[in-house]
């Protein structure tokens, strides 16, 4: 990635229903034209013995300017790259969380 740094403060971490609500508050990524992004991911039991990561976001931008659909894209596909490193590196380190 070419950003620096990212600041997250976590709202909630509700371990029993595999919940964590945090919010971007600092960093290079949030650039000129957001104030702050807050998240949601949610980890349910899946039908084939694993799991559905659920995540939301909400992009909350400096002014009326308006967050275009690439750049959620852009985010969405970078999101999407860690779960799979660390889904990886999981499944070939089962002891880690067993």
């Amino acid at each position: 990635s070419h950003f620096k740094f990212a600041k997250n403060r976590i709202a909630e971490l509700d371990k029993d229903n595999f919940v964590c609500n945090y919010t971007m508050i600092e960093g290079d990524v949030l650039d000129d034209k957001l104030e702050f992004t807050a998240y949601e991911i949610k980890f349910e039991e899946g039908s084939n013995g694993g799991c559905i990561c659920k995540m939301a976001s909400e992009y909350h931008s400096i002014g009326n300017l308006e967050v275009k659909e690439d750049e959620i894209k852009a985010g969405k596909d970078s999101a999407m790259g860690i779960y799979k490193v660390v889904e990886a590196y999981l499944l070939e380190n089962p002891r880690v969380y067993a």
